[in-house]
């Protein structure tokens, strides 16, 4: 067998890594999540996020001519906004533990009991009654034991007004922003960018 010698030279200019400026309206761009899935569906939300001033923009709001039309914006504007809206509904649930002291309570009680058996479970497995139990099956029992201090917290009443506000908050924007104004802009964008090539 012959030997071949191929010849590989360049230069690799590394690429500087993207500036992005710092909001409270950003993501943190690494957040730790154990399931892959899970990482996965936070990623395109997080990807798929319009800019929120484009969201918040007052003058794109108009009422609907025809009820035909208003079926029509509201799909087409959950379709474009569905990872802003989302964050709405995170929003609305942050804002329920804070002014829910007893609820937040509750919430920091369970999520410091699973992060002690995660630092037991590193350590040793831990059995109960003979039987040794997964992280997971730990996490459940922790579940099963926090529902009365859930219900003494209201969490019942927080979980529907949630749903409640949100549910309204989005279906008054969806209704009301003129999604037209916004696509009809990037569609000539994109026509003027095919027309100069």
């Amino acid at each position: 067998m012959a030997d071949v010698e191929i010849g590989v030279t360049g230069n690799i200019t590394p690429q500087e890594p993207i500036k992005l400026s710092k909001s409270m309206f950003q993501l943190p761009m690494h957040v730790s999540l154990s399931s892959p899935a899970a990482r996965e569906w936070f990623g395109q939300r997080r990807e798929n996020i319009r800019p929120w001033p484009v969201f918040v923009n007052t003058s794109n709001f108009r009422s609907p001519s025809s009820i035909p039309r208003l079926s029509k914006r509201i799909v087409r504007n959950v379709e474009y906004f569905q990872s802003n809206y989302f964050f709405v509904f995170l929003g609305l649930i942050a804002y329920c533990l804070i002014t829910s002291p007893l609820l937040l309570i509750a919430v920091a009680a369970s999520l410091g009991a699973c992060y002690i058996l995660s630092l037991k479970n590193s350590e040793r497995k831990i059995n109960i009654i003979g039987y040794e139990l997964t992280l997971a099956q730990q996490y459940g029992l922790v579940a099963v034991c926090s529902l009365p201090l859930f219900y003494l917290a209201g969490a019942g009443a927080a979980i529907f007004w949630v749903l409640g506000a949100s549910i309204f908050v989005i279906t008054l924007h969806a209704a009301f922003y003129n999604i037209d104004a916004i696509l009809n802009t990037e569609e000539e964008k994109i026509d003027l960018m095919m027309e100069e090539v």
